[in-house]
């Protein structure tokens, strides 16, 4: 591996504007690895062989960056990872594609993950799994898991993902890097294609805390063709970039360390918060009653709405389209049969189920209120403190096809994470540890509303203190 992939982005790109190295260099230096590395880890989806022109100007100008195959780029196929999309070709770029364009990235391709984002290992993929490029018989969890694991593999240095229940943080943990799902509403989902509308956010995948300042500043904003864009200004996130940390309150919610969170992570986790408290931060146990009901509330809304999302894949406008149907109906059936995986089809009967008239009120109606009582837990939590501190997944990466056969035990993957999307919070999941087998264990920062400046500033605390984030898996080349 040489300098260059060793390199944090902003680094790559000061030496582009000193001319040290030419962008078109660095574009193919990535290329070339990415066409070595990828078949033995199913990581990207598509590459994009020849760097187009950069427009703008920015600290990451000249920086290629992956984007997760559910995020629009225009002339390029999105396909969601999914056979009813494989030939979809989009046309135009998401608002954040605008963004980084502007700011003179290089998009360099897409990457795998679960189709639609259903799932939590990027192993419900058209494509196949993705594999860890710590240990290639495990998952890179999910569902913005190829993009987690091209960092972390420094196939590129930086990526976007989307985070509808953890789809950012669990992979970002899993793999050992930076994961960020910001504030709902703080970044445009224009573009995106949707799952559960009212959890998706799009967010950054990077090796450390700078970068991911320094892009969030890029992608963050009010977009008029978002409706549920919020019109509030960012700040400038590389100000946070500061260890000094005394003071910040702290929670640990007791209901996040109990049955189900692996021994290493436990320990890994309680290590954290010594460090915390050792730079003077302010720990104090806290109280998240209604967590229990998280995953039930999580599954229920996040289906329903990913069914109402998925009418629109009927064989008829875009997308697959079967050639054996005698009529509409059975256009659309098979249609759906064929394009659609096993997953995608649970999950749309459970929506269509939980919507469905004499069951609404029992399910659907019902989720909804349980899902103000989360946030109203967090609410009450802010009250006493700046941050709260929990793991990101309750076990390190697990071994492919070890969860596949039964979905309830995949769906506690994300048990520490979905609660942050119910209530529209911000979360950061960052490596502070390894196990004995030397799988990364991530940690997990949440924060107020709009708020992301306070966990950049712990992160950051963390991350100059210790050197988890520049450990990189080695891979046979």
């Amino acid at each position: 591996m040489n300098k260059l992939e060793l390199s944090r982005a902003l680094d790559i790109a000061e030496k582009i504007r000193k001319k040290e190295i030419d962008e078109g260099e660095v574009y193919d230096s990535y290329v070339k690895k990415i066409e070595k590395v990828n078949p033995s880890l199913n990581i990207f989806v598509d590459v994009y062989p020849g760097k187009e022109r950069l427009q703008g100007d920015s600290p990451l100008r000249g920086v290629p960056i992956a984007v997760k195959d559910n995020i629009c780029v225009e002339g390029k196929k999105i396909t969601c990872a999914s056979r009813i999309l494989k030939s979809h070709i989009a046309v135009y770029d998401a608002t954040v594609i605008k963004r980084i364009k502007d700011n003179g990235l290089a998009v360099i391709g897409t990457t795998n993950m679960d189709e639609f984002a259903f799932g939590s290992s990027t192993e419900n993929s058209c494509y196949g799994p993705a594999k860890n490029p710590w240990n290639k018989d495990y998952v890179v969890g999910g569902s913005s898991g190829g993009s987690a694991a091209a960092v972390a593999a420094r196939l590129v240095p930086m990526a976007l993902g989307s985070d509808t229940g953890g789809s950012i943080r669990q992979p970002a943990s899993l793999c050992g890097v930076v994961g960020f799902k910001p504030t709902y509403g703080r970044v445009s989902r224009y573009g995106l294609v949707a799952f559960g509308s009212s959890l998706d956010q799009i967010g950054p995948i990077t090796t450390n805390f700078c970068d991911c300042a320094y892009l969030l500043n890029i992608i963050c904003g009010f977009d008029e063709r978002d409706s549920t864009s919020v019109k509030i200004g960012a700040p400038d996130f590389t100000r946070s970039l500061d260890d000094n940390i005394r003071d910040i309150k702290i929670g640990i919610p007791k209901e996040y360390f109990g049955e189900g969170l692996d021994g290493e992570v436990d320990s890994a986790i309680k290590k954290t918060i010594d460090f915390y408290k050792e730079k003077g931060a302010e720990v104090k146990e806290i109280s998240l009653p209604h967590t229990e009901y998280a995953v039930a509330t999580y599954y229920i809304i996040a289906s329903s709405e990913a069914s109402s999302n998925l009418q629109r894949f009927d064989g008829v406008r875009y997308g697959l389209r079967t050639g054996s149907a005698k009529d509409l109906k059975s256009l659309y059936l098979d249609s759906r049969k064929e394009g659609l995986g096993g997953e995608a089809k649970r999950r749309i009967f459970l929506g269509t189920h939980s919507l469905s008239s004499g069951y609404y009120d029992a399910y659907y109606l019902k989720a909804l209120k349980s899902r103000r009582l989360i946030k109203n837990d967090f609410d009450r939590a802010f009250e006493k403190v700046d941050a709260i501190l929990t793991p990101t997944s309750p076990t390190p990466a697990f071994k492919i096809g070890e969860k596949t056969d039964d979905p309830l035990l995949m769906y506690l993957s994300d048990i520490y994470t979905i609660s942050v999307n119910l209530a529209g919070l911000p979360a950061v999941s960052f490596p502070c540890a390894f196990t004995k087998g030397n799988l990364p264990i991530g940690a997990q920062l949440i924060g107020r509303e709009f708020q992301e400046d306070t966990l950049i500033k712990l992160g950051y605390a963390f991350q100059e203190s210790t050197d988890y984030h520049k450990r990189i898996p080695e891979l046979d080349l």
